[in-house]
């Protein structure tokens, strides 16, 4: 008697596995087939909650996260607070059973506002490494309206896709960060009478992305055409955190706050206003004035900013964190049996050379790796075991490469 799968009639040859049953057989594909077929036709028991790929008694509280994030990022609290308690509250969401009263927590997209180098993406990067779930970063300067040169919002999901293997499900609870939003600001307060292609078009488009909808995502990226099989990303899952620097935005901060100056009780709140930092008076409407429309603006809740460094905290940045940029030099000298470390003189040389370029963190970085290049080419060819670097001679490899472009205006 030929064995046969009784459902696809494949014989045993045929099929990778042909499992016996009483009065049949059916091959392991068939038993693929039907358990999808099952799993997409039988409705969820009622109370049962997605499946997040951890529990909620798992989830770590917004305590817990911030304290993760003070591990790898220093200062910010209030966008750590901001950001710890919007996740945290995202996820319940996704684990909220369903239920009758008629009750549905809405999702809390966040907004952060910061200048450059003062860990925006880092925040986001962080968070999305605590929590386990597909993350991807995106640029908005990429993107155009739909039907021009450059790239569609889609795409973003599209990234988001790779990132997650094109498992859907997964993709569907993942986190987006969308960077430089601010480079999508409309060209004027009014809206545009003519296509604005890569400013209040690429916003237009973000519309629905942020909201929640079914998107039709081409499947390895690239433009769409109509013959191409799409994947359907529904995106009401999708945590989106916007970051931006909003150059300038201060200026319009400092207008609003000034039109409320009249009489002597408003002369003294303004003496009390913090002009270092007018950052931290950011409302929505600032953001209206500088160029987003009013929908994203609603689609993105959570408003936080993020305070410019001093030197006390780029002081701290160099070395404390976990994944600091001393402790990253130390263990690539390590990998080659070598002892690096730094004097202190050296440190605070690097800080006040920080401070003149104006860069941010990221211009810790260039200025190290400026001083380190000649070390790093010559010393894993020598037979050195400790290798200190000193003041003198940061002064002079930093002198001999002429950074003096870096400085900021």
């Amino acid at each position: 008697m030929k064995r046969v799968c009784s459902f696809c009639g494949r014989g045993e040859r045929e099929v990778p596995l042909l499992i016996t049953g009483l009065n049949g057989f059916i091959c392991s594909d068939c038993v693929q087939q039907a358990y999808r077929i099952v799993k997409d036709s039988l409705p969820a028991a009622k109370g049962d909650k997605e499946d997040l790929g951890f529990e909620l008694a798992d989830l770590p509280k917004p305590r817990d996260i911030k304290a993760y994030l003070d591990q790898y990022v220093i200062g910010q609290d209030d966008a750590k607070r901001y950001l710890a308690v919007s996740v945290y509250n995202h996820y319940k969401r996704l684990a909220q059973a369903t239920t009758d009263d008629g009750v549905e927590i809405e999702k809390s997209n966040i907004i952060m506002v910061g200048s450059t180098g003062t860990g925006k993406t880092l925040l986001a990067r962080t968070i999305a490494k605590l929590l386990h779930v597909p993350f991807t970063i995106v640029d908005a300067t990429v993107f155009t309206e739909a039907g021009y040169v450059g790239e569609d919002v889609e795409s973003i999901l599209s990234r988001l896709l790779q990132v997650a293997d094109y498992d859907v499900k997964a993709a569907e609870r993942g986190i987006v960060f969308i960077d430089e939003i601010d480079k999508i600001a409309r060209k004027s307060d009014n809206p545009s009478i003519t296509r604005d292609v890569s400013g209040e078009g690429v916003q237009q488009g973000l519309l629905k992305l942020l909201e929640g909808s079914v998107v039709n995502v081409p499947p390895k990226g690239g433009r769409k055409h109509p013959d191409q099989d799409y994947i359907h990303v529904d995106t009401r899952n999708i945590l989106f955190i916007c970051g931006g620097a909003f150059d300038g935005i201060e200026r319009k901060i400092a207008q609003r706050m000034n039109t409320h100056v009249v009489g002597y009780n408003s002369v003294q709140n303004m003496q009390r206003i913090d002009k270092s930092n007018l950052m931290k008076y950011i409302l929505p409407q600032d953001l209206k004035s500088f160029g987003l429309i009013p929908e994203i603006i609603g689609r993105l809740p959570v408003l936080t900013y993020l305070n410019p460094l001093d030197r006390d905290a780029l002081r701290r940045i160099l070395t404390e964190p976990k994944n600091s940029i001393v402790k990253q030099q130390i263990k690539l000298f390590e990998m080659d049996g070598i002892k690096l470390s730094f004097d202190d003189d050296t440190l605070e040389y690097i800080v006040d050379k920080a401070v003149e370029y104006k860069l941010g963190a990221r211009g810790l970085r260039s200025i190290m790796e400026t001083i380190m290049m000649d070390a790093m080419f010559e010393i894993p060819s020598k037979k050195v075991k400790t290798f200190k670097v000193m003041l003198d001679y940061a002064k002079k490899q930093l002198e001999k490469a002429n950074l003096s472009g870096l400085k900021g205006n």
